[in-house]
């Protein structure tokens, strides 16, 4: 039975009281998720860049090694979105509770197995595996907080607890040089890149065991043996067709952004297998003219997200001719802004609705004025020969803050326009879509260095693709009725 009916959902969503509240605690456990999920996903771009600059073996003798790294974190999120409606399906059927525990200990173990790996192609595997088991957490904590929070107060919860994906960036980033440090007085210089996979797998480990026990306490018995069971046979269908894809396009020598193109076809191959099996409930949530355009709109977002959290310590070395540690201090700017903006956003999301206003408005203003902002420090990167890492600072931290604060206003909004039995499906289908641009971001805009030999012509796409999801946010049709 679904946990929308088999669980005590209304527990925590009674009138506030005041003072603590066990949906303050929810809120503070998804934190920790996200947290120690961003920061594995994060540590990927760091590494890959100092094995770039020390032309690693582990990269091989690649003529473009920029458009191979950033090939390496798309595949990890064509893994990743390829779980998100399924993992929105499985929360749905066994509970949100059960797979939240399970995506952490998985993404624990995967981490941790990462940094074990001796060659490409298994590394590449374990990223895969990575992604494909973190994909199921964000459509299942988006629905945990939906059920379990006062309406009222849902844009703050959740701009709350995503909060932790700004506190992993930056945790992944500014540790990312005194990991490898480390890794080399433990490990010896070759093996230095590891000590980070292996230092952060085995404390999101930790803390999946704990997430586990907090949602057995809050809810009684998790059923993981048929949810893990399920994830496990659809995540190995799932690897072997992104691997499948990624080893006949290279051997074809097809360029890095293209692989990570078909590994978006694929996604949506096999997306629409799910619906032509499960048409009734699923399809309904498909053919929702709202969520579909701020799936759509996502996709910008996404790749906003990851273009600079993959490659920021890249862009700031390469502008400002500064070290691998003072570049990733720099970067901490754009990661750290989402402390926040994301409490921010979610609170003014939730006052506008309160008033009347809808969180449309502000979703659309914050859009706009964060995507003039990229072009802004796009144009800065062109016409400055050594930028001031100063200066760089200031705009990342104000471009994030803005950007920050519009994604709970968008997950809010999706959360107003979507029934309650369809919303793990729904913020399935938003990231599952919305991940279009993860995919690409990293590969394309490596490409686009190794072409260049500059990071302004990525920067200046990126900043184009957030003022045309504005765009698509103006044609959603919401209801401003008071929360």
């Amino acid at each position: 039975m679904p946990e929308a009916t088999a669980e005590p959902t209304e527990q925590g969503r009674e009138a506030p009281r005041g003072g603590w509240q066990p949906y303050h605690t929810l809120w503070a456990m998804l934190l920790g998720g996200w947290l120690f999920s961003y920061a594995d996903r994060t540590i990927t771009g760091p590494v890959v860049t100092w094995l770039i600059e020390h032309d690693h073996a582990m990269l091989g003798s690649a003529s473009h090694p920029h458009a191979l790294g950033g090939l390496i974190g798309s595949l990890f999120f064509a893994g990743y979105m390829l779980t998100q409606f399924p993992g929105g399906y499985l929360g749905d059927r066994f509970g949100h509770r059960t797979m939240l525990a399970v995506s952490l200990l998985w993404a624990g173990v995967a981490t941790l197995a990462s940094g074990l790996m001796t060659g490409l192609i298994a590394f590449v595997v374990l990223r895969v595996l990575t992604g494909l088991g973190e994909g199921v957490f964000y459509s299942n904590d988006r629905s945990l907080i939906a059920q379990r929070t006062p309406p009222a107060k849902a844009g703050l919860g959740m701009g709350v607890a995503i909060t932790g994906l700004a506190i992993g960036l930056t945790i992944a980033t500014i540790s990312a040089p005194y990991l490898i440090d480390w890794g080399g007085e433990v490990l010896g210089e070759e093996d230095a890149w590891r000590m980070p996979f292996l230092v952060l797998g085995g404390a999101t480990l930790a803390f999946g065991w704990v997430t586990a026990v907090y949602m057995r306490r809050i809810g009684g018995p998790l059923k993981a043996t048929g949810s893990t069971l399920r994830l496990l046979g659809i995540s190995a269908v799932l690897c072997a067709a992104v691997m499948a894809v990624y080893l006949i396009a290279d051997g074809a020598g097809m360029p890095s952004w293209g692989v990570a193109v078909l590994e978006c076809v694929l996604a949506f191959l096999l997306i629409g297998a799910i619906f032509a099996r499960r048409s009734s409930k699923l399809g309904s949530v498909s053919r929702n003219r709202n969520v579909l355009l701020l799936s759509f709109a996502f996709i910008a977002v996404m790749w906003n997200l990851w273009f600079f959290s993959f490659w920021s310590v890249s862009i700031v070395a390469d502008a400002a001719h500064s070290s691998f540690q003072n570049a990733a201090l720099v970067a901490t700017f754009n990661a750290g802004a989402g402390i926040l903006g994301f409490p921010a956003g979610g609170r003014l999301s939730d006052r506008a609705k309160a008033r009347g206003w809808g969180r449309r408005p502000l979703l659309i203003a914050f859009t706009v004025v964060q995507g003039v902002l990229v072009l802004v420090f796009a144009a800065y990167l062109q016409t400055n020969e050594k930028p001031s890492l100063w200066v760089m600072s200031i705009l990342l931290f104000v471009t994030s803050l803005f950007f920050n604060a519009l994604q709970p206003m968008a997950h809010a909004l999706l959360n107003d326009v979507v029934d309650g039995a369809e919303r793990g499906a729904a913020f399935g289908l938003f990231n599952l879509v919305g991940e279009i641009g993860a995919v690409v971001s990293p590969a394309l805009s490596g490409t686009l260095f190794d072409h260049y030999g500059s990071w302004t012509h990525a920067v200046y796409i990126d900043g184009a693709l957030m003022l045309a999801s504005a765009g698509l946010y103006v044609l959603i049709r919401e209801n401003t009725s008071r929360a």
